[in-house]
């Protein structure tokens, strides 16, 4: 009975899901060749309206909870770097939801920017994003990042970092690389917010959302916002805060030491 339930269950999201986003997906899909500016403002309908509703209905069918910790945000200045570690494709949508009222923009794969999911591509692209291509060279990669970098300035958006450049499978923390962050870092000048999730490891691909959501508490903390790194050694000791911290908080919400 309790199999029959869940599948039930799994059955309504998608239903519901394909009923929500297919309207906008399609119009992205036919228009973003043609249609740059309309497709912005589907992009922001889809981040602002349907990504809200999305965590609503994963939390009244599967019991998925979101616990945002937000007792660092009267330190955020008006534009900051965004360093986090990386769980799950849910990271960007419930990023976007955590900094609500504050345009972030990711550095991603560039495997995103060709996504079989019709509106996760187009999406991304009017958004703005910056793709990192896995092959073409580090000019071609230090090119990107610089654009990314010259556009967040320009429209004061908030650049997002993974500096582990890949999704934890297990939820343990990768080896931090630092030539993207340091670009932006030189490029932008920005004070630096050290972030964290966790347990979105549980669900980090397609094959395991409907089978490991039910009861997720996918948790997001900011830990501590930083001033601008002067120098290469303040951005590599920064990145080493940032790890220790991002350790610290995990290894204390998963002992139980803080709910």
């Amino acid at each position: 009975m309790k199999c029959m339930f869940r599948a039930l269950g799994n059955f309504l999201i998608l239903l519901t899901l394909i009923g929500m986003l297919a309207p906008p997906s399609i119009g992205l899909a036919l228009l973003y060749p043609f249609c740059p500016g309309l497709c912005y403002k589907i992009s922001d309908y889809i981040v602002n309206v349907c990504s809200k509703r999305l965590f609503v209905i994963m939390h009244v069918y599967k019991k998925f909870r979101l616990s945002f910790s937000k007792e660092n945000f009267e330190n955020l200045p008006d534009q900051f770097i965004v360093l986090s570690n990386h769980q799950s494709l849910l990271d960007i949508p419930i990023y976007m939801n955590f900094f609500r009222g504050r345009d972030v923009r990711f550095v991603a794969k560039d495997n995103l920017s060709k996504s079989w999911i019709p509106m996760v591509a187009p999406m991304l692209k009017s958004h703005g994003h910056c793709f990192i291509p896995r092959r073409g060279g580090t000019s071609l990669v230090m090119r990107r990042i610089d654009s990314f970098a010259e556009r967040c300035l320009a429209n004061k958006w908030n650049p997002v970092i993974f500096p582990e450049g890949t999704r934890s499978k297990d939820g343990q923390l990768s080896k931090f690389y630092s030539a993207g962050f340091r670009r932006i870092a030189d490029s932008t000048k920005l004070p630096v917010a050290i972030c964290v999730v966790d347990d979105g490891y549980k669900i980090n691909d397609i094959f395991h959302v409907m089978e490991n959501m039910h009861n997720i508490n996918y948790r997001v903390k900011l830990l501590k916002v930083c001033p601008p790194p002067a120098t290469k050694e303040d951005q590599v000791a920064l990145l080493d805060q940032a790890r220790s911290l991002m350790q610290e908080q995990l290894d204390k919400w998963r002992s139980g030491a803080e709910a």
